[in-house]
């Protein structure tokens, strides 16, 4: 029911088809494209030169990891239209979008009311498409604790607005466990690595904690990708050994 898979941002110095090439030797089954490098948003060219040897090399494309901010009028934030149309062109079935770019804690309730309508619009406008829409569970927006996370997905209310999960490093593993439990309904994609307070660490080190999470997500019945990212130093070998380190994890379960 969990699939394994890369986000291909945390390779943003290798090209397309050497992260493919990576992905096929690491044995893994999916890879998340990141819309800030590897397919910008709205290139169809890119987009449909990546969906192809993504797919010739067997390998699936669970999610678009979009830099899109819902809520967000600025130049920077790409057009929501043209985040779309590069996913249609990939074929995935699923867009990563950011909850704003505003820490709750710092949100006053006319920016989530606008954050709020803008994730209804989108997540209308891929329903049509038929793609969902996710939130990234993430610090400094809207999804930066538990009860922040599920009050956005309670006010958007919307069938096609779902959610990432990851383990937030600032929280302890009972904390996590919660969040994790909470977002399961809207379950969309999980975020996998592995940290010690700031320091990147092999997955290896977390597979008790990460063996946990797993139980909740099977328990439940979800079929999700975990995504593998934050590769401790930036190194492929090191992605060969945390695939080996997640699907030991998997199977245990």
């Amino acid at each position: 029911m969990i699939s394994t898979g890369l986000v291909s941002v945390s390779f943003r110095k290798l090209s397309p088809r050497e992260i493919v090439d990576l992905v096929v030797e690491a044995e893994l089954e999916g890879i998340e494209w990141g819309g800030d490098v590897h397919v910008p948003h709205g290139d169809i060219k890119k987009a449909r030169e990546v969906s192809k040897i993504t797919y010739d090399a067997g390998i699936e494309i669970p999610s678009y990891g979009s830099y899109y901010r819902t809520g967000w009028d600025d130049p920077q934030n790409p057009a929501f239209e043209a985040v779309l149309e590069s996913a249609l062109e990939l074929k995935t079935p699923c867009i990563r979008v950011w909850a704003g770019n505003i820490g709750s804690d710092k949100a006053d309730e006319a920016w989530w009311e606008k954050v709020v309508k803008d994730s209804i619009r989108i997540a209308a406008m891929a329903e049509k498409e038929g793609v969902i829409v996710a939130f990234e569970y993430h610090a400094n927006t809207l999804t930066d604790t538990n009860d922040s996370a599920m009050e956005l997905i309670r006010r958007v209310d919307h069938q096609n607005m779902k959610s990432y999960w990851q383990p937030p490093i600032d929280q302890d593993i009972p904390e996590r466990i919660e969040g994790l439990t909470q977002v399961l309904p809207y379950l969309a994609h999980i975020h996998a690595y592995q940290w010690a307070g700031r320091e990147r660490m092999p997955f290896s080190e977390g597979f008790d904690e990460w063996k946990r999470y797993f139980e909740i997500v099977k328990g439940a019945g979800k079929k999700c990708y975990a995504l593998l990212e934050f590769v401790k130093d930036d190194e492929p070998a090191q992605l060969l050994e945390d695939a080996k380190a997640l699907r030991r994890v998997l199977e245990s379960n």
